[in-house]
């Protein structure tokens, strides 16, 4: 079972920028499509950006031209760069597959955005 661990998250000013982590165990995450997901309060988890495994990104219209996805094949490892982030981005963010066939789910990581 491919295990996920996601790191990054914060405090971050709106406006503000951080960049998230997702490391996988296994090599089997090269062959998988890649997503970052998300789930505020009392909300459902959204998927808001995906990438292929040959590195094509799809987002959702709410993140697009503020999130960047991006994957290190080689590092078993997903990003997810967040810039002018807005009180709307708080959520915890989760990466798992893009795909039918999800993995456990990691813990997440917190993103609060606040002044």
């Amino acid at each position: 079972q491919v295990q996920l661990v996601e790191s990054g998250g914060g405090l971050v000013q709106p406006g503000g920028s951080l960049r998230l982590s997702c490391a996988a165990s296994g090599s089997i995450f090269r062959i998988y499509a890649m997503g970052w997901y998300r789930q505020a309060p009392g909300k459902q988890r959204e998927l808001v950006a995906g990438i292929t495994s040959g590195g094509t990104a799809n987002y959702v219209d709410s993140v697009k031209g503020r999130f960047t996805i991006s994957r290190d094949n080689a590092k078993n490892t997903v990003y997810l760069q967040m810039n002018n982030l807005k009180s709307e981005d708080t959520a915890v963010y989760y990466c798992n597959t893009d795909s039918r066939v999800l993995w456990r789910w990691g813990q997440g990581t917190q993103v609060t955005v606040s002044s």
